[in-house]
């Protein structure tokens, strides 16, 4: 059984949007970005404490998002977070952005993504395997 997506709550700020008082497209990276940081938090990974203590920072390496409906100024959104295949020094997340607010009957699913991330050494940028500490608590 898989363990259920983790959940990050995000507002939408006047700095989210273009114009036109749209999301700009690059920010759903942000806030996707916002809720991987929150995950690992949330698992007793804090990403500097982790540098420290075992040279290891983790890196995007690649990324897919599909953009379905817009976030608008002062929109509440949810992005989860979701691993779907864990190795020795890189992951895959599925995130999403939801649209919450009181007068949706639903939930509006906004964007989903696939984030791939590495884990590298902190000087030299060299691909290593994840440190003991986030093998114990990721996902195999």
């Amino acid at each position: 059984m898989t363990a259920p997506a983790f959940q990050h709550t995000v507002r939408v700020y006047w700095e989210d949007t273009d114009a036109g008082g749209v999301v700009f497209y690059a920010n759903y990276l942000k806030f996707f970005e916002r809720a991987r940081t929150e995950w690992l938090r949330a698992l007793g990974l804090g990403q500097q404490a982790l540098r420290e203590a075992t040279g290891a920072i983790f890196i995007v390496s690649d990324t897919a998002l599909r953009y379905l409906a817009p976030a608008r100024l002062d929109d509440l959104l949810t992005v989860t977070v979701q691993p779907v295949d864990t190795g020795r020094a890189s992951m895959t997340l599925q995130q999403h952005a939801w649209r919450h607010n009181a007068g949706d009957a639903a939930p509006v699913l906004l964007c989903e993504g696939r984030i791939r991330i590495g884990c590298v050494d902190a000087q030299s940028f060299r691909p290593r395997r994840f440190p003991e500490p986030v093998t114990q608590v990721l996902p195999r």
